[in-house]
């Protein structure tokens, strides 16, 4: 049985928080990258599954989570990539199959785009993908004093049981632990200022001539009723990237580690056998 780490790790110039399961008989490791507005917590039913085999290192993503939340750093998709390479160097861990739900599977591709020899293989859980940057008048906008309380006004008019309505396929499985554990994070006003900030630094996601170069094997796996990331994102994503398989799970939404952790396990250790990696 695997043992956990919990703890927080100066890389990068910032404290980011992470969780890691050992598994002394486990020769490879996944590493999970959440989505946005998101964290580790997102993960916990697929971590269930994953550590009974595999080491797993389970990342907050800063400025989400228990990660810091910091006004100098860097929030660019680039940075956040080079951050994760960055702990798991510190971390000395090898063999890495990289699991990236939502906005965390832009930063995989990121990670891939960088130093593609770090990865035996990568999925992608309704990526985000071909994403422009923030339109000049909102990053110009972000520069007014005071402007992240009106980033945290929109999330609150929004709240968290809606965004988990439109993430989820299946409405019944939203209880009190979901909603406080997802709402966490946001208790505090820093989040909303390191938000501001990752809406100038975001730089959108990676065009399409350079998901094209990407060797890496990838699966990908889709709700088909995605209304954050739809259907045809991940079409198009299956295209570009030469060495890919996409998978579609029928009536389901976003939150595939959410709604689905039993299926994409599945699909994941049936994906393993299937490609040999990318020689360094």
């Amino acid at each position: 049985m695997a043992d956990v780490l919990a703890e927080y790790k100066a890389v990068n110039n910032i404290d980011v928080y992470y969780e890691f399961y050992s598994n002394q008989t486990a020769d490879k490791t996944f590493v999970l990258l959440h989505g946005f507005l998101s964290s580790t917590f997102t993960f916990r039913h697929l971590i269930s599954l994953l550590k009974k085999e595999y080491q797993v290192l389970s990342v907050d993503l800063p400025p989400f989570g228990k990660s810091a939340k910091c006004s100098r750093y860097v929030y660019s998709y680039k940075n956040l990539a080079q951050t994760v390479i960055e702990l798991i160097e510190t971390l000395g861990l090898s063999n890495i199959i990289f699991v990236g739900h939502s906005m965390g599977g832009q930063i995989v591709l990121n990670i891939l785009n960088l130093r593609q020899e770090l990865a035996d293989k990568a999925i992608l859980l309704c990526s985000s993908a071909y994403l422009k940057r923030a339109k000049l008048p909102l990053i110009l906008t972000s520069y007014l004093p005071y402007f992240h309380r009106f980033v945290k006004y929109y999330f609150a008019r929004t709240g968290v049981e809606k965004n988990l309505q439109a993430a989820l396929y299946n409405h019944s499985i939203i209880n009190d632990e979901m909603i406080r554990g997802y709402l966490q994070p946001f208790l505090q006003d820093e989040i909303f200022v390191a938000l501001t900030r990752m809406i100038r630094d975001r730089e959108g996601d990676l065009p399409a001539d350079v998901i094209k170069k990407i060797e890496t094997p990838c699966l990908l796996i889709w709700g088909d009723h995605d209304k954050s990331v739809p259907l045809q994102i991940g079409e198009k994503l299956k295209n570009d990237l030469v060495n890919s398989e996409l998978v579609i799970l029928k009536e389901t939404g976003h939150a595939l580690p959410e709604e689905r952790p039993d299926e994409v396990f599945q699909y994941i250790k049936g994906f393993l056998g299937k490609f040999q990696a990318v020689p360094n």
